[in-house]
């Protein structure tokens, strides 16, 4: 079912902490869903504004922003990353601004 892998998706994105970034592809591996980065693009354009999931955290493989550069939602998104300090450089994010969760968040605020 759609709704159930798109929740697992979507409370995974919640656990990236402030300042740090993930790519489709993470995401997608951590939520229980390997190869399926695009369905992850696709959970994050669907997400309930309710749940407030931080979507302007996730990122292309290569750390560069999901959107085409110069386009209203790149500049939303670069916007949110460098208020949480996230520095970019030709919209690219540096590697030690991404998420590597420890045993203790895999184990136990990741949901499966």
């Amino acid at each position: 079912m759609a709704a159930d892998k798109y929740q697992r998706i979507w409370q995974t994105v919640l656990q990236i902490p402030s300042g740090k970034v993930a790519s489709y592809g993470q995401i997608a591996d951590l939520a229980g869903l390997p190869g399926r980065a695009r369905l992850v693009g696709k959970a994050l354009g669907y997400a309930p504004p309710e749940l407030a999931v931080p979507w302007y955290r996730v990122l292309r493989s290569d750390r560069s922003l999901a959107f085409p550069p110069g386009s209203a939602t790149a500049l939303e998104q670069r916007q949110l990353l460098l208020a949480e300090g996230v520095l970019l450089h030709n919209n690219r994010v540096a590697k030690a601004d991404l998420w590597q969760p420890n045993l203790a968040e895999l184990l136990f605020k990741l949901q499966y």
